[in-house]
């Protein structure tokens, strides 16, 4: 994963629930999972400050495989996968994109 990766996925989503500023009025939070453990993460600015979009400068050490000369991160594992959470529930861009469409209910997702 990286900001490449996230840019695509915009992209893919764009117009949908998928992506932050069309699913944001309904209360979701972008955040990220590491599929290898079930660790779900707020997607935070390197400070710790809570992003509005998704910014994998906040992810923890352990899941950075590479930064820039000037400390960004550039790079964290492939098992990161972008996505929101809602009420404590995590949700991939495909089911906030459904949700946010009336198309998939909270007691649908897998946990």
């Amino acid at each position: 994963m990286n900001r490449s990766i996230l840019a695509q996925e915009n992209t893919v989503f764009q117009g949908s629930g998928g992506v932050s500023a069309n699913n944001r009025p309904l209360g979701f939070q972008p955040a990220f999972r590491n599929n290898e453990t079930g660790c779900i993460y707020a997607s935070r600015f390197a400070d710790g400050r809570l992003a509005p979009v998704h910014v994998i400068d906040g992810l923890p050490e352990e899941l950075v495989l590479e930064r820039s000369a000037a400390g960004r991160v550039t790079s964290v594992k492939s098992s990161v996968q972008a996505g929101f959470t809602l009420r404590g529930d995590f949700y991939d861009r495909e089911q906030a994109a459904s949700y946010s469409q009336g198309r998939l209910e909270p007691a649908a997702l897998c946990h």
